[in-house]
């Protein structure tokens, strides 16, 4: 099925790895220790092997800021669905730690240090740039108001907004009163915003008044005001408080019920004095959500001293922050990413906040912002690089990128030919390219790169420290049964075998401890399952993504995953195919399953009969013959995530004759109705010679 015969092309190396972050950790460990690391594998094996002793040297290494002792990192022996729990004894805030993290260099001693920079899309002024100073005041006045208004430790306090300053603020005024912070992008549907709200049933929602996104300008007050009705069965919900904008014409709100202005709302403040309410570690202070694409999202507790031991861990040394950076990570509030975004304030770093389509004015504009910000950490998505390539931009031919230290992608498979795209003709040499996978699940990464290995066309460069990640055995059947490790080089199901400080502490809402074990830990005995169809390379270890498994194809008992179809067309089929569409097809009345592939063409080619048996021919020669799909289809649209990713479960049940409900986090619902056709697929084919 994968050939893993051959080392992949050796793309980058770190040329000092003894300065990096993650060099001097390893030092540091293997002094407390007395053990020796000579390799990052070494160090991995380390951390998952002696998990309370890697943690604990964590946490004196990280030095958070918190009161209290615990005699007990975790309990080790205790099985990983017990949920077990970390530090106990501990209390901390998650943004008082932001705001004045012991490392970060500006606990104090650089108030006028810029700490943000807000760039809205095809603004015409100059960026917006907030101070430390500014940034805790700010804060003060917010969190002080919303004391005023009835806010306590345990309430949840949503926004529906862009990614600006305003936004940011309620996040860090919320959590230093303890509130449980909870986001979404205003580009969802109201069905999708609401599917979260009246699941956690907030006191307060802040949202933007108006919306800017791809040239076009969006009055959301009739959103709100939908918004508004659908919570009326809330009691506990106080109502909306808009946040302008544009701040020189805020809305007026006197048609849209239970709103106040946002200087309304801060005027009832008495003070800026901040002050927080510190929790205990395993408390939550943020929901997020799955991307709920084929039904009611979860809604997923993170804690907060797990987040924060885990950015400190990722960012520190897998992402190599520290007070010099500069960080632009294109994310809408809605994504996880926008809390990896804004964790690198823990490390005094300076964000960056854009808002807005990433091609506006043009395809050029995000890449050359990183330019005259000075970027060092630059975020996206393997979409975006798609993007670049397909325009023939080339950034370093484009911009000058000397700051630039790591480029990092997530949200996607990354393909092997934007691997190599990006060192032979994207990006300077001396950036590492870090591509990433984990997610929401657990606000932080399975898989990720670090500064003592080298990175290899494909996959991410290892696994993250400190969580016990193995692969099995995806063909045994049932429930609930015990799972086997298969050797490096075989696909398989991604597992965690052992408990981990970022796991969410349980879900919100009626039945949350059952839909918890639901959805990680009825596949296999004792292990949080995560659903990713993935494989190592026996080699150079790199953790390679092949699809959700929920998507794992499976013709005739060969299981493979989407992105191996996919590898193929962006490889052959670039000039002509925008993108592609790999599901596969198992109606109630089918004995087997099969394989469909959908192609979105660029305007100027057409689909055909001599594409398709091109298509066909070339995953036959690349792959092999069980590889190539049944059907091959043109599609007009692919269902795509607000967030930019295509998905492929609600096609396939669509397909195998479903009738779904979409979700309210794509951002083309309407195109899902193409697809129902296909559940007939022998009705199509008899009509159509070209398949």
């Amino acid at each position: 099925m994968m050939s893993f015969k051959s080392v992949p092309r050796k793309l980058w190396e770190h040329s000092s790895p003894e300065q990096s972050n993650m060099d001097r950790f390893r030092r540091a460990l293997e002094f407390k220790t007395g053990q020796s690391f000579q390799s990052f594998h070494d160090l991995f094996d380390f951390s998952v092997d002696h998990r309370a002793l890697f943690w604990d040297f964590c946490w004196m290494y990280f030095r958070l800021i918190h009161e209290g002792t615990y005699t007990t990192v975790v309990d080790e022996k205790a099985p990983i669905d017990s949920i077990p729990r970390w530090f106990e004894g501990v209390r901390l805030n998650f943004a008082e730690n932001l705001l004045f993290s012991s490392l970060s260099g500006t606990s104090g001693k650089e108030d006028d240090k810029v700490a943000l920079v807000e760039v809205r899309e095809g603004a015409s002024d100059q960026p917006v740039r907030v101070t430390w100073e500014e940034l805790r005041k700010r804060t003060g006045r917010l969190m002080q108001a919303m004391r005023v208004h009835g806010v306590v430790k345990g309430d949840r306090v949503a926004v529906c907004a862009s990614n600006s300053v305003d936004t940011l603020l309620v996040f860090l005024a919320a959590t230093a009163i303890g509130a449980i912070f909870s986001s979404s992008s205003t580009d969802m549907g109201v069905k999708g915003i609401l599917d979260r709200l009246l699941q956690i049933r907030p006191r307060w929602l802040f949202m933007d008044d108006t919306a800017v996104y791809n040239g076009k300008t969006t009055d959301l007050r009739p959103k709100i005001a939908e918004i508004v009705k659908g919570m009326q069965p809330i009691d506990e919900f106080e109502g909306v408080v808009c946040q302008p904008r544009f701040a020189l014409q805020p809305a007026e709100l006197n048609h849209v019920p239970k709103s106040r202005p946002l200087a309304e709302f801060l005027g009832d403040a008495t003070s800026d004095i901040l002050d927080f309410e510190r929790v205990a570690f395993s408390d939550p202070f943020l929901i997020v959500y799955s991307s709920g694409t084929s039904g009611q999202p979860k809604c997923i507790m993170h804690s907060v001293g797990g987040a924060l031991l885990t950015a400190h861990k990722e960012g520190g040394l897998h992402q190599e922050l520290d007070k010099d950076s500069i960080v632009l990570q294109y994310t809408t509030t809605g994504w996880i990413m926008y809390l990896s975004l804004l964790q690198a304030l823990l490390f005094g770093s300076r964000v960056i906040l854009y808002d807005g389509s990433p091609f506006m004015p043009d395809i050029a504009s995000f890449i050359k912002l990183a330019d005259i910000e000075h970027v060092t950490h630059f975020g996206i998505s393997p979409r975006y690089l798609e993007e670049l390539r397909r325009s023939l931009v080339k950034p370093r031919e484009i911009c000058d990128l000397s700051s630039l230290q790591i480029v990092t992608s997530t949200g996607m498979v990354l393909p092997d030919s934007l691997f190599e795209w990006f060192y032979d003709r994207g990006f300077p040499p001396h950036v590492r390219l870090n591509n990433i996978s984990g997610g929401t699940d657990i606000a932080g990464s399975f898989g990720t790169g670090n500064s003592l290995l080298p990175v290899y066309v494909g996959g991410c460069a290892g696994k993250s420290l400190g969580i016990p990640v193995e692969v099995f055995d995806s063909t045994i059947e049932g429930e609930g049964v015990k799972g086997f490790r298969v050797q490096d080089g075989s696909p398989g199901e991604l597992v965690a075998t052992a408990a981990f400080p970022n796991m969410p502490v349980g879900f919100w809402g009626r039945d949350g401890d059952r839909r918890y074990h639901e959805a990680y830990f009825t596949r296999f005995e004792g292990v949080w399952t995560h659903g990713d169809f993935v494989s190592v390379h026996p080699v150079t270890k790199q953790l390679t993504f092949h699809g959700r498994s929920d998507g794992v194809l499976n013709p005739s008992g060969i299981r493979f995953g989407s992105s191996e179809i996919y590898q193929v067309i962006e490889d052959n089929f670039a000039n002509e195919v925008i993108d592609s569409l790999c599901v596969g097809q198992r109606r109630p009345s089918d004995i087997d399953e099969r394989v469909i592939l959908f192609l979105l063409m660029k305007p100027t080619f057409h689909f055909s009969k001599e594409l398709v048996s091109r298509v066909k021919s070339a995953i036959r020669q690349k792959l092999s013959a069980r590889h190539v799909p049944s059907f091959i289809f043109e599609t007009p649209e692919i269902p795509t995530t607000v967030n930019l990713k295509k998905v492929e479960l609600p096609v396939k049940q669509i397909i195998s004759g479903r009738r779904i409900k979409p979700s309210g986090t794509l951002i083309n619902p309407a195109c899902l109705e193409f697809y129902y056709q296909f559940a007939d697929v022998e009705k199509l084919v008899s009509k159509d010679s070209k398949l």
